[in-house]
């Protein structure tokens, strides 16, 4: 709490400092840069998709009272689930989780109740939620923090809760529990809305912050306090880039730039300034950190766009900055990522929640394989085992490695720093 309430001291002396007006506007150069296919990344994005709708659909049917779903119940659900194959075809291939039976009136409409090994899975779910109840609360806090009026739409945080890590029907079974945290109220467009009743300073740290706070980085974050220079980007280019003076310039430059806390008030900067857009890169850069898989979906952002106080044409950004960012159109939709928080494909240090999906992952995949007589292909005492993380990711390095400097296959794309990105391009309505 201490070290946030200096950070907060340092941006208001640097605010009010007398060259703060010039060093809004640097003249960083503008650059054409390609944007690049990350092979690795879009493998992590597409094997998420299956792996996310897997759980919804689970969680769909244990919120059921009968215990079940109809196929009639999810026929519309493909698009919203992100499916490119129908709910059906895609309940089928999972017998390991998805036991399929007719319906006791109506023979030939197929139902779906959970296998044994997906209420297992569920119920550990459930107590990894319980043990980090604390660490759930902050980074929804968090969250509320960024906002403009400390207040998100409860439709936009539905969106999210895969990706924060929230329970299912958080709503009702984890705020109540925090009434001096939280409270529900009507938005101005009316809708139902969740706000952060009491500020914690104790929060208001950005990832990018703590990251520096390390003995390694000690003295470069003291100076940093002091106002004597600023925190940098990790950047993570792809292969040629680092190599080009234009861009190693233009980084240099960004570097430079005075760093704003997302949690810091951003009213009294240009909205046309880098200094702006940089502010920008620090909200993107704390909102995708804040997510437990380190990506979410480009619409997911685009809904609380005017309460985190970003450019309505913010998909710029992440074609911008390649080094700090990716963009993927995978799965016939906008994913975006921060890059460090993967290396070789893989999440750095994953959250206890991303670890049991790999658990259901592997499920899931044992069924693809088996359809027919894959219901009992795992045994229960399986799922118990805490080495079936590295079981399942020694048999994925024998399939392949993904490599992020790995250039085959990947596909080129010149775009202008200064240009829009299309914002249009192939998304699903979530």
């Amino acid at each position: 709490m201490f070290k946030a309430k200096i950070f907060v001291s340092s941006i208001r002396n640097l605010l009010s400092h007398p060259q703060f007006e010039h060093q809004q506007w640097r003249g960083i150069v503008k650059v054409r840069l390609k944007w690049v296919k990350n092979r690795s990344l879009d493998h992590v994005i597409d094997t998420d998709t299956d792996l996310k709708a897997a759980c919804l659909l689970k969680d769909a049917i244990k919120r059921s009272p009968t215990g079940f779903l109809t196929a009639k119940s999810f026929a519309d659900w493909q698009k919203l689930l992100g499916l490119t194959v129908p709910v059906l075809r895609f309940l089928r291939r999972y017998p390991t989780l998805f036991e399929e039976f007719p319906h006791a009136r109506y023979v030939n409409l197929p139902c779906f109740r959970l296998t044994g090994t997906a209420l297992l899975l569920d119920s550990q779910e459930q107590s990894i939620h319980q043990a980090h109840e604390n660490d759930t609360i902050e980074r929804l806090s968090k969250v509320l923090m960024m906002m403009r009026s400390r207040t998100a739409p409860l439709q936009s945080l539905h969106s999210l809760k895969w990706d924060l890590g929230l329970p299912d029907n958080f709503e009702k079974v984890l705020i109540p529990k925090y009434p001096d945290h939280f409270s529900f109220v009507k938005a101005p467009t009316g809708v139902s809305a969740l706000r952060l009743k009491r500020w914690r300073e104790e929060f208001a740290v950005s990832a990018l912050e703590k990251s520096n706070e390390g003995e390694e980085m000690g003295d470069e974050y003291r100076q940093f306090k002091r106002g004597q220079t600023t925190l940098a980007f990790p950047m993570n280019f792809p292969r040629g880039y680092g190599a080009q003076k234009k861009v190693r310039a233009w980084m240099e430059e960004f570097q430079k730039l005075p760093y704003i806390s997302p949690y810091e008030d951003s009213r009294h900067i240009d909205p046309n300034s880098e200094l702006m857009e940089k502010r920008a890169v620090g909200v993107l850069h704390e909102f995708l950190s804040l997510t437990i898989h380190k990506k979410t979906k480009r619409n997911y952002l685009r809904s609380l766009r005017e309460e985190l106080n970003i450019p309505h044409k913010f998909t710029r950004l992440f074609t911008r900055y390649p080094g700090i960012f990716y963009l993927s159109l995978k799965c016939k939709t906008t994913t975006v990522a921060v890059k460090e928080g993967y290396r070789r494909g893989k999440l750095v240090n994953p959250h206890p929640l991303v670890r049991l999906r790999h658990k259901f992952y592997h499920v899931m995949r044992t069924g693809l394989l088996y359809r027919g007589k894959g219901a009992n292909l795992i045994p229960r005492e399986d799922i118990l085992l805490k080495d079936m993380e590295n079981r399942m990711e020694d048999k994925e390095e024998e399939g392949g490695d993904y490599d992020d400097d790995d250039d085959e296959d990947e596909e080129y794309e010149e775009i202008e720093t200064g240009d829009e990105y299309d914002e249009e391009t192939s998304d699903v309505e979530d």
